[in-house]
């Protein structure tokens, strides 16, 4: 039986877009390092909007277990929330019909908080629907403003759930760089597709998809990361020690010129499934 007497955890959970995996390891990181060691694992999907979708459900990225059956990796996936929330006994049921974390979360005393970088998150989609309070931020690399607008109060009698989808760490890795074409995802495709004035990018494949360039990217999107690190660590201090749950992980990874692709989306390759995943209690 779920014992209502326990103390909620805060949870918050970041998902860096776009941030492959070997980025994140190259990246120094002293902040996000306290919480455990980084694992590799996958994301659902290749893109931001459905791998959004998996969590919304409470699907993190997955560790690829041999031998193991499906079942048996979603319903730890489930069971993991008891950690996060410090919750025991949920009732999972109440997933159904919706499929929706936010629900859970809510019906267990919750505020639930999302702040997305992305527009194709933007309020009017379906990832939005559960939250209490949701924002699509004005500025592309705005996690600094997320951080200044939370709240951890240490009040037993409220409890936070923020999910944070961060644009720093998606093209263009908060490079301020005229020369570089405009690379839309899906949104901005729609934006842009019947206006002619307004090419969705601004260079010939070969022209841009050089080493130097590959090279300058990656390693623009590895500052960024550190960029991140710096603002959990403002988390970190603003934290209710000893019931704030930290989830830091990516959506999907990025290719950096790797057998002729660059970015994610509709590309089949590892490097855009695997991500860096670590999760602990900020003590």
């Amino acid at each position: 039986m779920f014992d209502d007497s326990a103390v909620g955890n805060h949870v918050i959970c970041i998902t860096m877009d776009s941030c492959r995996f070997d980025s994140f390891m190259a990246a120094r990181t002293p902040n996000i390092d306290r919480l455990g060691e980084v694992s590799r694992r996958y994301s659902y999907a290749s893109w931001t909007a459905p791998s959004h979708h998996a969590f919304s459900m409470g699907l993190l990225p997955h560790a690829s277990p041999k031998c193991v059956l499906a079942s048996e990796v979603y319903k730890d996936d489930f069971v993991d929330w008891e950690k996060r929330t410090n919750l025991q006994g949920i009732d999972f049921k109440t997933f159904l019909p919706n499929l929706t974390l936010t629900n859970v979360l809510e019906k267990l005393g919750y505020e639930t908080v999302g702040r997305v970088s992305m527009p194709v998150l933007n309020p009017n989609t379906p990832f939005a629907r559960g939250f209490s309070d949701y924002k699509l931020m004005t500025n592309h690399n705005g996690f600094h403003e997320m951080v200044e607008e939370m709240e951890l109060p240490e009040d037993e009698d409220e409890t936070y759930y923020y999910f944070f989808n961060l644009g720093e760490t998606h093209y263009p890795y908060m490079l301020k760089d005229e020369s570089l074409p405009i690379i839309s995802g899906l949104h901005g495709v729609a934006k842009r597709i019947t206006d002619a004035d307004t090419p969705i990018t601004k260079m010939s494949w070969e022209e841009f998809l050089t080493e130097e360039r590959m090279r300058m990217l990656r390693d623009a999107q590895i500052k960024a990361v550190e960029h991140v690190d710096y603002q959990v660590g403002q988390i970190m201090g603003k934290a209710a020690k000893g019931r704030t749950w930290l989830t830091v992980t990516a959506d999907h990874g990025e290719l950096f010129g790797e057998d002729d692709y660059f970015g994610h989306g509709p590309i089949f390759h590892e490097k855009v499934f695997e991500v860096p995943f670590v999760e602990g209690l900020i003590t």
